[in-house]
């Protein structure tokens, strides 16, 4: 099973960017979908942005399009998420995980083990 350690969280004021990093173990990355989710504090984990396994598919929800990028890069098992344009209701802590497809991870949820997550704190 793939195991998944997030990384690149922090505290940054409102309008400012950050680059989250999901770095992966095992050989099945490259063949799954990846995904982005956030928990803000009582609140539901949401599923905020994927990726198709090679990256010529991509899904935001609607609170963060236009302002984040979902990447991956398959030969060094990582994936990333460019956030610019922070607001204070993107603070939350956010994790990767893997999928048989986007609209699977969506729907079914992920398939890989959760990991500890990153923390995000925006700041007005």
């Amino acid at each position: 099973q793939v195991q998944l350690v997030e990384s690149g969280g922090g505290l940054v004021q409102a309008g400012g960017s950050l680059r989250l990093s999901c770095a992966a173990s095992g050989r099945t990355f490259s063949s799954h979908a990846m995904g982005w989710f956030r928990q803000a504090p009582g609140k539901e984990r949401e599923f905020v942005a994927g990726i198709s396994w090679s990256g010529g598919g991509t899904y935001y929800a609607d609170s963060v399009k236009g302002r984040f990028t979902i990447s991956r890069e398959n030969t060094k098992n990582t994936g990333y998420l460019q956030m610019n344009g922070l607001k204070t209701e993107d603070t939350a802590v956010y994790y990767c995980n893997v999928g048989t497809s986007m609209r699977a991870m969506n729907s079914k949820g992920p398939i890989g083990s959760w990991g500890q997550g990153t923390q995000v704190t925006v700041s007005s």
